[in-house]
């Protein structure tokens, strides 16, 4: 967004940066070199959101802080490397706005996160993420949430799913997640509600708590955004995700990623535009919250 280009997070409200990691792919990779592709579309977004009027760079000290550090070759280690970046950025009082990477990157975040325990979470998403195992794992793409909720990271009766679809391992695929107490407003849901409905179900479920916020890119209808690596025809559009979003304004949303662009797979770069401007949405609504915290 033709933010600076700082070194550390000190003096800034809100750090955004890159996780080039996708070992927690199974299949569609290359979503490690989602941050250049979407740094570089990001140079189209000015400066003031045209339906709410925000101006992120108005409200808050913002700045870009480079790329977390990461194992290509070990995804232990690169889990713990991103935990201790993040750790930094909240250690200078910084919300983060991190760039994906798989969805793997979200488990580390929330760890330095939820240090003072247990954050809401809106996740945006064609699916769930809450398996066991994936591909006999326990750290993937698909797990994520799953972990999360079992190390106390999110409160699950303040966690919601959005735009949840597609094919399923097993019939009881989702079972674990209600059973916990997880509200998914799948896209038959989205649908019927319509994007603005669906955002106040949504506050519902998040209401009086400290929110987390993560974007899956495949939320989105592969028609326009095919560079994803979980595609799943019948998804959002980028009109109804920007009403979605900007409905959620109040919500205190205290961190946030934009995830699973894969850049070999959409070399035209749309992609990775849709995921720049939603990032700017979510940039606007993370202003807004700290400003309002802060008054």
């Amino acid at each position: 967004m033709r933010s600076r280009l700082r070194d550390t997070p000190e003096g800034l409200d809100i750090a955004m940066f890159g996780v080039p990691l996708d070992l927690g792919s199974s299949f569609r990779s290359g979503a490690r070199h989602g941050p250049a592709q979407i740094r570089e579309m990001s140079r189209l977004i000015r400066e003031v959101n045209y339906s709410t009027k925000i101006a992120p760079f108005d409200l808050c000290d913002i700045a870009d802080i480079g790329d977390a550090p990461v194992n290509s070759l070990d995804l232990d280690a690169s889990l713990s490397a991103i935990q201790q970046f993040v750790q930094t950025v909240l250690s200078a009082d910084a919300r983060p706005l991190a760039i994906g990477g798989d969805h793997t990157i979200s488990l580390p975040i929330l760890r330095s996160m939820a240090a003072d325990g247990a954050l809401a979470m809106i996740q945006v998403d064609a699916h769930s993420d809450t398996q066991d195992l994936m591909l006999g794992k326990k750290y993937a793409s698909g797990t994520p949430f799953r972990r999360a909720v079992e190390e106390g990271l999110i409160d699950p009766r303040k966690t919601v799913q959005v735009g949840i679809r597609g094919t399923l391992f097993s019939a009881d695929e989702l079972d674990w997640a209600l059973a916990q107490g997880i509200t998914i407003i799948d896209m038959d849901e989205f649908e019927a509600l319509g994007a603005a409905d669906a955002a106040r179900k949504a506050r519902r479920v998040v209401a009086g708590s400290d929110c987390y916020m993560t974007f899956d890119i495949d939320a989105l209808d592969p028609g326009v955004a095919p560079g994803a690596g979980g595609l799943e025809p019948g998804g959002i559009s980028v009109r109804q995700a920007q009403v979605f979003l900007r409905e959620l304004r109040g919500i205190p949303i205290v961190g946030a990623d934009v995830v699973e662009v894969s850049p070999p797979l959409d070399p035209s770069g749309g992609t990775a535009l849709a995921a720049a401007n939603l990032m700017f949405e979510i940039l606007c609504l993370l202003a807004e919250s700290h400003s309002n915290a802060s008054d």
